[in-house]
């Protein structure tokens, strides 16, 4: 080999290995932000919510109603945000969970897709009929609802809205009534006052969600209802 073929074969080498590490480097700037595995003992906030190893994370592709989120079934309200909490709490269990972080969202939290003893929780939930498949990042769990939906299983066995819808019904609401939501985890019990007198409503019942809380009248949340009873209010008949 001439000196001349040597060192164009060298140049050729060196040109692969810098269009190699382009490449490289290229695919590790492409994983989002705070990638990676987070595994350990599992708190379960909502349906699509945990905090594992002291981070909150937002389970990846499905949507679970709200906590305060209530449904249609048989003519009747029911909790089905509450269900889909208790739902994901024995999903979980007591075994560890292995979170593959995907994202972080805009309220800080990592979006994953977490698996307990060999089991996808967020295919879970959703075969249950207790998420919906959200389509807006991911479709993944599409065929899981469209299971549900022909079992009338969870949600789809009476009437709803979609968790994205509800929220931004609240927001809109918020405004207009002067009395926004509590943060998930505070007092949910509304204690109203009325011509009827001081009456509180649970989470579930027929007129929760449009009563409104007037602080400025006396009106005021409670935490629990023995709380509520001892204060002197009553629990509304529906």
């Amino acid at each position: 080999m001439t000196s001349a073929s040597h060192g164009r074969g060298q140049a050729g080498r060196s040109r692969a290995c810098r269009v190699l590490a382009l490449a490289v480097l290229a695919a590790g700037l492409a994983w989002p932000a705070g990638a990676g595995t987070i595994s350990g003992e599992a708190r379960v906030i909502d349906g699509d919510t945990l905090a594992v190893a002291g981070r909150r994370i937002r389970l990846h592709g499905i949507d679970a109603p709200e906590t305060r989120q209530t449904c249609l079934r048989h003519g009747r309200r029911w909790a089905c945000g509450k269900a889909a909490t208790r739902a994901m709490r024995r999903l979980v269990g007591r075994d560890p969970v292995r979170c593959e972080v995907r994202a972080r969202d805009r309220y800080g939290r990592s979006v994953a897709a977490c698996f307990a003893a060999g089991r996808d929780l967020q295919r879970e939930l959703v075969r249950q009929g207790l998420a919906l498949a959200y389509r807006r990042y991911s479709v993944r769990y599409v065929p899981d609802e469209d299971a549900a939906r022909r079992e009338r299983a969870g949600l789809w066995s009476g009437e709803f809205t979609e968790p994205w819808r509800w929220r931004r019904q609240q927001r809109r609401e918020r405004p207009q009534s002067g009395n926004p939501a509590p943060k998930a985890g505070a007092c949910l019990i509304k204690g109203n006052i009325s011509r009827n007198g001081r009456i509180y409503h649970v989470p579930g019942g027929k007129h929760y969600d449009r009563t409104r809380i007037d602080e400025a009248r006396g009106e005021r949340w409670f935490c629990t209802e023995a709380e509520a009873r001892a204060a002197g209010w009553r629990r509304a008949r529906r």
